[in-house]
């Protein structure tokens, strides 16, 4: 039998375990990514406004960046034990340095003659923070976030090298088992799930790019 068949044959027989490793690799994605977007932003923001912040928060945020996620993992694993904490506390580490990185980029290289335009036409710091800054910088922050989720969707799979769920437990039983069809129930939905986030993201950011400077 096919193998591609033979993990359709496997999905459909435990409809289940699937759809709730699928709910567990959702929440370990989303938990992660808001905790990222609640952080990275405000940081990102800050350190647009100021070159010490910018060189303090890159360069720890990127000193982190570089220690594989499986590795946080495990420092986490005395503190926390084996479970959905430790898993988050890896993937939230993961997902800041994109969102604050490009955050900061994006706020940092809006044109300064735009800027002084709209000063010049009476606008006050808030008004040009909300109607010329953040649209001008939304498709490079959204660019952030989308590789930001990208990596989240596909690292969340080692959560279940701890045994935290999530689709990475099909492909961990696969391993185990030898067994290719299984490995491919977690393995194709998660390529589903980065794709579609890929997709949509890259949608949003045509969406929001300003008319002057579309492709």
């Amino acid at each position: 039998m096919n193998i591609f068949a033979q993990a359709l044959d496997y999905a459909a027989s435990n409809p289940d375990k699937l759809i709730s490793a699928l709910w567990q690799h959702l929440l370990l994605v989303a938990v992660p990514l808001a905790i990222g977007l609640g952080l990275g932003l405000p940081l990102g923001f800050l350190s647009s406004r100021s070159r010490t912040a910018s060189t303090l928060l890159t360069n720890s945020f990127n000193a982190l960046r570089v220690i594989p996620s499986l590795a946080i993992l495990f420092v986490a694993i005395p503190y926390f034990g084996l479970s959905f904490q430790s898993a988050a506390i890896a993937l939230t580490i993961l997902v800041i340095p994109p969102i604050l990185i490009s955050t900061d980029v994006a706020f940092r290289n809006i044109d300064p003659a735009i800027l002084e335009a709209a000063k010049g036409m009476g606008m006050s710091p808030q008004q040009v923070l909300r109607q010329v800054e953040i649209p001008l910088a939304l498709p490079v922050v959204i660019a952030g976030i989308k590789t930001a989720l990208v990596e989240a969707i596909a690292s969340a799979t080692l959560a279940a090298f701890i045994g935290a769920g999530g689709l990475g437990s099909f492909i961990v039983l696969g391993f185990s088992l030898y067994d290719n069809a299984i490995l491919l129930v977690g393995a194709i939905p998660v390529a589903l799930l980065a794709l579609i986030a890929e997709v949509s993201l890259s949608a949003l950011q045509r969406v929001l790019q300003p008319p002057t400077v579309k492709a």
